[in-house]
């Protein structure tokens, strides 16, 4: 029942698809990436749009049988009689909407818009569905599966290659542009962030439609209610590392700080570098959301940094599970948001004071400590508002914020044990 469920909102999924393709082209801005090269084709030799999309599809379904071969998966056969359904779907809608033929640019601009919204509902559609990938997501996941590389990148070279492909056929074919142009770009763009729009806005229908439960790591967390953990969020050059460390110290409980990345790396399959280096940071954020849209495709993939942090979300939680310790950052506060018997606190310090730490301490010059200071902070806050929704340091996250300047790095820890002692007498 669940599986004809599946095949019933793929199929739907297939026609809203088909129906956005044909809105974008009717715009009269170009198409598609993924419909291009079919696009320019069709208007040069006496043959649809559909059915040049047909077979561009199986051109691409042999490729990634030539590309996997023994490791294509059978049931992605089912391909080829989905890319006859969906050219007949573009050439039913593409004839559904003859009525459709934008004279001015604001209004041909208006229809690439609405196209753009159709089809990326069909796309979270077909990925909801989750039942076949449609040949020009199952080309990209196929390279990435030989090659090792990841989805997100080698879409947007795909899409990119498509287009320019279309570009150069248009060029040979009619002297000028056809087919390509300004739409094509911008539908690339949306498309996916459209996509992923729906599914956080949705994110109840899998539930709804196919009894699906949240994965491990949307549950409100269950662990063991035995033993108190206290999590420490800090600004760099505070101390809360070392706070954290005399604390767990004096109270005979396991530390976990550095030793969570050599956990998550195992965890997830990276590299302890790439861990060390994203872990706890948002690189080039417009590029990483950028990027990220086009994982909405797979269904499967998620980009790197995610599947870090949910690597992540895992060790803390199987740490927490454990009984009584002292997680430092990495969104400890509200990872274990559920989990009773949590002390959440935050260590800060004016600027002066965890400048000067990080010269002393940390062994920076003077010239690059301040800036240190000030990008490290800034990584951490869009790292916990990416990955959390929330405010990194407001006081509403935390049982207690503690200024480390006003009485330094160990009568802090002092206070600390003090704080904790009698909340763990009153609550355990």
């Amino acid at each position: 029942m669940e599986k004809a469920k599946r095949y019933i909102v793929f199929f739907i999924g297939l026609f809203i698809n088909a129906l956005g393709i044909s809105f974008i082209t009717k715009a009269d801005l170009g198409t598609s990436p993924i419909s291009s090269i079919p696009y320019t084709l069709s208007l040069y030799f006496p043959f649809t749009l559909g059915e040049f999309t047909v077979a561009f599809s199986v051109l691409l379904i042999l490729l990634q049988i030539l590309l996997l071969r023994s490791r294509f998966e059978k049931i992605q056969l089912l391909q080829i009689p989905v890319s006859l359904i969906f050219g007949y779907f573009i050439d039913f809608t593409m004839n559904l909407l003859f009525f459709l033929a934008p004279q001015s640019y604001p209004t041909k601009l208006v229809s690439l818009l609405i196209g753009c919204l159709i089809l990326g509902f069909g796309v979270y559609t077909e990925v909801l569905a989750n039942v076949v990938m449609l040949p020009g997501e199952g080309f990209v996941k196929a390279v990435c599966t030989a090659f090792n590389r990841e989805f997100g990148k080698t879409k947007v070279c795909f899409d990119a290659s498509m287009s320019i492909g279309a570009a150069v056929i248009s060029l040979v074919l009619f002297h000028h542009m056809e087919g390509v142009r300004e739409g094509t770009i911008i539908s690339a763009l949306l498309i996916g962030t459209i996509a992923g729009f729906y599914g956080r806005k949705l994110s109840f229908l899998p539930g709804l439609l196919f009894g699906e439960k949240k994965s491990d790591e949307e549950k409100e967390q269950t662990e063991a209610e035995n033993g108190l953990v206290i999590t420490i969020a800090r600004e760099y050059g505070s101390g809360g590392h070392d706070i954290g460390k005399a604390l767990a110290k004096e109270l005979g409980i396991p530390f976990y700080d550095r030793s969570i990345i050599d956990m998550t790396a195992k965890e997830g399959g990276f590299s302890r570098d790439f861990v060390e280096k994203n872990e706890q940071a948002v690189h080039n954020p417009v590029l990483q959301k950028v990027l990220a849209q086009f994982y909405v495709y797979s269904g499967e993939d998620v980009p790197p940094a995610d599947r870090l942090f949910l690597a992540e979300w895992k060790v803390i939680s199987e740490i927490a599970a454990k009984g009584s310790c002292v997680i430092i950052g990495r969104c400890a506060d509200v990872i274990l948001r559920h989990r009773p018997h949590t002390i959440r606190l935050f260590i800060h310090a004016p600027e002066g004071f965890r400048r000067q730490r990080a010269v002393t301490s940390y062994g920076l010059a003077e010239g690059e400590a301040g800036e240190k200071v000030r990008t490290i902070n800034e990584e951490r806050a869009r790292h916990y508002k990416k990955y959390t929704g929330g405010s990194w340091g407001s006081a509403e996250n935390y049982h207690l914020s503690v200024d480390s300047s006003l009485c330094g790095v160990e009568d802090c820890a002092k206070l600390l044990v003090d704080f904790v002692q009698k909340v763990e007498k009153n609550t355990l």
